[in-house]
């Protein structure tokens, strides 16, 4: 099944429908997307690393989890496919495709769908419109970054701090400065680098198309990455699609705070679910590069609307009684696009 979820797009699979074997799964899945090619001629992708992804789905044997998903993104002009991040814009389609495909079984109204992210160890709850036991991707929700108005797709996530480092704060400090920038190493779901977009000699106001023109920002950012990976847990990044680089300013629209994502090479036309959450998190994160420019509402329940090339997208953190955040929630939708034998 091809569904749009979130922001991006792309193939959603039983699990049971991909070969086991790792090495002859992924050569299946380059072939179907056609990569390596940067405009995906021979296959099913989008020429973009936002049309270029794969959910694969299956029922879970997990105490209180529904099904477990398994994230992967094909690169477009690479023969690569990596495990090695999750997708909260993917993961809004897998709880419509679990019931879609008989998975979970739909409840009169709405149904939870619990969700095991096999990426991160992590799990998320999406709730689907499924009034009279059927899914409906028609509404009057709106995000942005897609055009028109859709069913809502809630999404709450648990237990996402050190989802792929190990904490939430790998280094276990608030601030490092990497060739001279002051950064800070966070992963609340997805790993993240986070710096002032001025400290890297731009606004943080730019668009996409300014932003992937700049040959010397993106080289200099990715000589951040480079240097963070270990000190990240997460070794050598030179292949890898992570840590997403983020570059924050001060909010212009009225929100918590600007973002200008990287993923981890190419400027991001919005910012990721789980990216957002995590610069989110860096708001509340005391002395931080986001805390400085961000403008935070008080409160144990902080409505965080995080300001990105196309909108905005708001992500809801609850805190304790220490300021740590708890849990994250918000709001996405998800459409069926296509129902069919791929080759």
């Amino acid at each position: 099944m091809w569904m749009r979820g979130g922001t991006s797009k792309g193939g959603y699979f039983l699990k049971a429908d991909l070969p086991a074997d790792t090495a002859a799964r992924d050569a299946l899945l380059l072939r179907i997307m056609g990569s390596p090619d940067p405009v995906q001629i021979d296959g099913m992708g989008g020429a973009d690393p936002l049309t270029s992804k794969v959910a694969v789905v299956s029922r879970s044997s997990r105490p209180g989890i529904d099904v477990d998903y398994l994230f992967l993104q094909v690169f477009v002009d690479q023969a690569i496919v990596t495990d090695a991040q999750n997708c909260g814009n993917i993961l809004a389609g897998v709880g419509p495709f679990a019931i879609e495909r008989g998975l979970v079984p739909a409840q009169d109204g709405t149904t939870d769908v619990a969700i095991f992210m096999e990426n991160t160890g992590q799990a998320a709850v999406a709730t689907v419109a499924t009034p009279g036991g059927r899914v409906i991707y028609d509404g009057t929700a709106r995000i942005d970054g897609v055009p028109g108005t859709h069913a809502p797709v809630p999404l709450e996530f648990r237990d996402t701090a050190g989802s792929s480092c190990g904490a939430l704060l790998p280094t276990g400090n608030a601030v490092d400065v990497i060739n001279g920038v002051p950064v800070t190493l966070i992963d609340n779901g997805m790993p993240c680098v986070v710096m002032r977009a001025a400290d890297v000699g731009v606004t943080g106001y730019e668009d996409r198309a300014t932003l992937d023109a700049d040959d010397a920002l993106k080289q200099r950012i990715e000589a951040i990455r480079l240097a963070v990976g270990p000190l990240m847990n997460l070794g050598d990044v030179a292949a890898k699609s992570v840590p997403k680089m983020m570059l924050v300013a001060p909010p212009r629209q009225g929100g918590a705070i600007t973002v200008r994502s990287f993923i981890p090479h190419r400027a991001h036309a919005s910012i990721g679910v789980l990216g957002a959450v995590s610069v989110a998190t860096a708001c509340l994160v005391p002395g931080s590069p986001a805390a400085a420019v961000a403008q935070i509402p008080d409160g144990a329940v902080k409505t965080l609307s995080v300001e990105h090339p196309t909108g905005e997208l708001t992500c809801i953190l609850t805190t304790d009684a220490a300021g740590q955040v708890q849990s994250a929630a918000l709001l996405r939708t998800a459409r069926k696009l296509m129902d069919g034998v791929v080759f």
